[in-house]
C-alpha cells in the first residue's frame, strides 16, 4: 500500500505468483506450480483450483478461492468491485 492506496501487488511474492507462466502448460490453471490468480474485472485475488475444467489448449480461467489477505505479507487486499460500479465510473 502506498500513500493510502493499494498498488496492484502488495509484495514481490504476490506479483511473482500472479505473473508466473509455465512453458509446459499454456493454461495457468493446468500448471500445478501456479498458485495465485488475479481477476481484474472484479479486482479479486485467489488461490487457483486446479480442477482441469477446460482443455489444456484453452486460455479460459478455471476456479479460484477468493482471498482477502496476502498469504505472504498479510496485507489486506482490495475489496471486490462490482460490474455496476465499473460501468458507472
Amino acid at each position: 500500500m502506498r500513500n493510502g492506496r493499494m498498488t496492484k501487488y502488495c509484495c514481490q511474492m504476490m506479483k511473482s505468483n500472479v505473473e508466473s507462466r509455465c512453458e509446459q502448460h499454456p493454461n495457468r490453471y493446468h500448471c500445478p506450480d501456479c498458485l495465485i490468480d488475479y481477476w481484474p474485472s472484479s479486482r479479486r485475488f485467489g488461490i487457483m483450483i486446479h480442477d482441469y475444467g477446460a482443455p489444456p489448449e484453452e486460455t479460459s480461467r478455471g476456479s479460484m478461492i477468493v482471498i482477502n489477505y496476502c498469504p505472504w505479507c498479510g496485507t489486506k487486499l482490495p475489496p471486490k468491485t462490482s460490474r455496476k460500479s465499473q460501468i458507472s465510473s
